[in-house]
């Protein structure tokens, strides 16, 4: 009965290994029960439970070896030990024997068969002592739960093995009275008849009672045979990734900007992959350089170097919330041979690639691997099977080396230009658009989509469009939200818009691609140029993905190509300002005079009846002069009387804001805009560079070596050079006050920031033209904007 229930059991692992530990535990200990049979009772357990170490040590010793585990006998039990039970609970089915998933099972075969021995055998109480093996068999049935198929053939086996023990065990050794002759020989005829009428009665209310249980039962037990049983997993919390792990994207720009860091070393065996040209090797590069001359291609020792690159998997990122991209996986205990992944084409061609991985600098508890592995040795693993990726529940260590071999399927790209995209529930996730998405970008996927129909057509479409539009730089800052995307796709070259790592680029052909209808995820990992050596900061990297039916995921590559130069973004894909500024009202031409009208003044009369043509195209002239003026002087008041109110009005936190605003208001007038993304040392350095005349070098601040300029004329200065760019870096160390800590803002501060500020927007104004600094006296945008 007890190899039964490791039968039952063993359904969900992976081999019959299993079932045969079980068996072997219920052989030993009702083995050590029958040799003891005649020592006192009181000797046994003991016995047992030394029997018992010494089996669950070979167990796991073997097991342990058996699965390459690494580290000595004493780590491996302890482990097993502490962990046993939600391992077993949490492992990914089917479960490979190993010591933390096999020592539960044993030790509960055999304190079951112990337990049945000594109470059926020893005491005779057959109908007790099946009581262990029963809930044994029942555990079994409630761990494996609904992850296997019903093999109603071994409950019926198991009970037939109850029933020959309750009819064939508990007879005592010796017979009754009399050599075994009847018990009531000796009674008179009454009481012999009493005792049977007696026996019949209770026998037949026990038939009754067991039928009525029957009646009652039977039809609750008939309902659960077709009902689908509670899985026991779903109460325990299978392991997590960490919160540095869940977005792995965001390392990506760190990673960049230590490029030489070794983060792990790989040792690859196996032929490459013959060279094919699907859109799935992202091309290396900065994107910096120049192009070129005469279009030459890439160098041939380039390419060649690309075809040889491994592609090392880390994370696989399918949910995005508009803010973030995140694994969004359930990982479950692996053993060392992993099941195929979920949505895996069947046609496709497969080689099969060995890598031998050693940690380095990467932290964390994602384990790299060329995806899709199947079998992993030197070090446990969980699984999440969906995505075929990797973690190690305790995190990753420096000199951690584990094999893995991987089968890499490649697809018939042939089949790409007719192939389509699946849909419905199964995918939803991966076509999720979350709201808020910015107009421009949902704008800027609609009209890619307006010419491609197919979809791998539009996915190409998105490729080809962020690959020439846009640069890759290794200082971008890390952001994949809809504002960082949409900053990235449509911000000012200038104010460091349209460039960014592979996480922007990834990123952003992800939600152009579920705007369009296609199916996609960000995955990161590493390009390992070589497939053998180091591993380094440089080498990681993000792409894009996207589901075709009958072919699975397929990479695409939105990086441009090495040696290119971007080109601009055409008008039609720019958003329109959010606030635009019309021209000054003073620079309005007057209206035109229509047909009709110039054909009344060439037929009026040139008699006395009225004012002549040149009277009245003088008047008319005048007027407009004298309304321009009057708007022109009003719009000088109020502008005046702006800055008085931002400059001395309120307390000085707010009057150093306005001090601040009339600097931004400058810049603008000027023609040199603040992106809103920039701080304020940043807004600093952009205003230092637009005093900057073009050839000029750019004006010194701080970090050149000057000292802090206290107003126009302060700071060093060379020969017959003009004076030091204004302290726009003190006023921004007074806004930063301003704005952290206004209770600490003096009076003085306030008027030092007003000098700064009118010192600035007066510099900047004497470098334009006469006719802009008309224009910038008069011009009534400060008036409109924001304040």
């Amino acid at each position: 009965m007890i190899g039964l229930a490791g039968a039952v059991l063993g359904r969900v692992y992976a081999g019959p290994l299993l079932g045969q530990l079980v068996l072997g535990a219920a052989v030993g200990a009702v083995g050590v029960s029958l040799a003891t049979r005649r020592a006192p009772s009181w000797l046994v357990a003991p016995l047992s439970v030394l029997a018992l170490l010494g089996y669950t040590g070979f167990t796991l010793w073997f097991t342990a070896r058996r699965a390459d585990l690494p580290g000595g006998l004493p780590d491996v039990a302890a482990d097993a030990v502490r962990n046993g039970i939600p391992r077993l609970l949490t492992a990914l089915i089917p479960i490979e024997p190993t010591p933390d998933t096999v020592i539960v099972p044993v030790v509960a075969a055999w304190l079951a068969g112990l337990a049945a021995a000594e109470v059926g055998i020893r005491a005779a109480r057959v109908l007790l002592g099946l009581a262990a093996p029963v809930a044994l068999y029942a555990g079994a049935l409630y761990v494996v739960g609904p992850n296997a198929e019903s093999t109603p053939w071994l409950t019926v086996a198991f009970a037939g093995a109850a029933a020959l023990a309750l009819a064939t065990g508990g007879r005592p050794d010796r017979r009754g009275p009399a050599n075994g002759a009847d018990a009531g020989a000796g009674l008179t005829p009454a009481v012999r008849a009493a005792l049977r009428l007696r026996t019949a009665a209770s026998t037949a209310v026990g038939l009754v009672v067991v039928v009525g249980l029957a009646a009652v039962v039977a039809p609750v037990v008939a309902r659960q045979v077709g009902a689908t049983p509670v899985d026991p997993r779903r109460y325990v919390e299978p392991p997590q990734v960490e919160s540095l792990d869940e977005n792995p994207l965001i390392r990506i720009s760190g990673w960049a900007l230590h490029p030489e860091q070794t983060l792990l070393e790989v040792r690859t065996t196996g032929a490459p992959p013959p060279d094919e040209p699907p859109p799935t090797e992202p091309a290396a590069g900065d994107g910096e350089e120049e192009p070129p001359e005469d279009g030459e291609p890439a160098d041939e020792q380039d390419l060649a170097e690309q075809s040889r690159a491994v592609r090392i998997r880390l994370a696989v990122l399918s949910d995005y919330d508009g803010v973030t991209w995140r694994v969004g996986g359930t990982y479950r205990n692996a053993g060392r041979v992993l099941p195929a992944t979920e949505q895996v084409p069947e046609p496709a061609a497969v080689d099969r690639i060995e890598q031998e991985i050693t940690i380095r600098e990467l932290s964390g508890r994602l384990l790299p691997a060329v995806p899709t592995p199947r079998e992993v040795t030197g070090s446990r693993v969980a699984y999440e099977q969906a995505s075929g990726t990797l973690i190690r529940p305790e995190g990753l260590t420096e000199g951690l080396r584990y094999t893995v071999s991987s089968e890499r399927e490649h697809p018939d790209y042939n089949l790409l230009p007719a192939a389509n995209v699946p849909f419905g529930d199964a995918v939803a996730r991966f076509l999720r658009v979350e709201p808020g998405a910015p107009e421009q970008v949902q704008r800027l996927a609609d009209q890619l989509a307006e010419e491609n129909g197919a979809p791998y057509d539009r996915a190409i479409a998105i490729e080809t469009y962020l690959a020439e539009h846009y640069r890759v730089v290794d200082d971008a800052p890390s952001g994949h939200a809809y504002p960082n995307l949409a900053f990235f796709l449509f911000g000012p070259p200038n104010g460091g818009g349209q460039r960014g790592t592979s996480e922007q680029f990834a990123a952003a052909y992800a939600v152009l691609g579920r705007m369009m209808g296609l199916p996609t995820r960000v995955v990161v990992g590493f390009n390992s140029p070589t497939g053998t050596g180091p591993v380094h900061g440089a080498d990681a990297l993000a792409w894009p993905e996207v589901l075709f039916e009958g072919l699975g995921w397929v990479a695409f590559n939105p990086l441009p190509l090495p040696n290119t130069r971007p080109r601009p973004v055409e008008d039609e894909f720019k958003p329109e300002p959010e606030d635009p500024t019309p021209p000054p009202e003073e620079a309005t031409p007057p209206p035109e005079a229509t047909p009709e009208a110039s054909a009344e003044a060439v037929a009026a009369p040139g008699g006395g009846g009225g004012p002549g043509v040149p009277v009245l195209v003088g008047g008319g002239t005048g007027g407009l002069l004298l309304v321009l003026t009057g708007l022109a002087l009003v719009v000088v008041g109020m502008r005046r009387a702006q800055r008085r109110r931002r400059l001395a009005d309120g307390p000085p936190a707010q009057r150093i804001a306005g001090a601040w605003r009339e600097l931004t208001d400058a810049l603008r007038l000027a023609g040199r805009p603040v992106p809103e993304h920039l701080a304020a040392t940043e807004v600093a350095a952009h205003a230092r560079s637009s005093l900057r005349e073009p050839g000029q070098p750019l004006p010194p601040g701080p970090e050149a070596g000057s000292e802090p300029s206290g107003g126009v004329g302060a700071g060093p200065s060379t020969g017959g050079l003009r004076p030091a760019v204004p302290g726009v870096d003190d006023l921004a160390e007074l806004v930063n006050l301003a704005a952290f800590a206004p209770a600490v803002a003096t009076d003085e501060q306030a008027r030092r920031a007003a000098d700064l500020a009118l010192a600035y927007a007066a510099e900047l104004r004497a470098k334009r033209s006469w006719w802009r600094r008309l224009v910038w006296s008069l011009h009534p945008g400060p008036l409109r904007w924001r304040d």
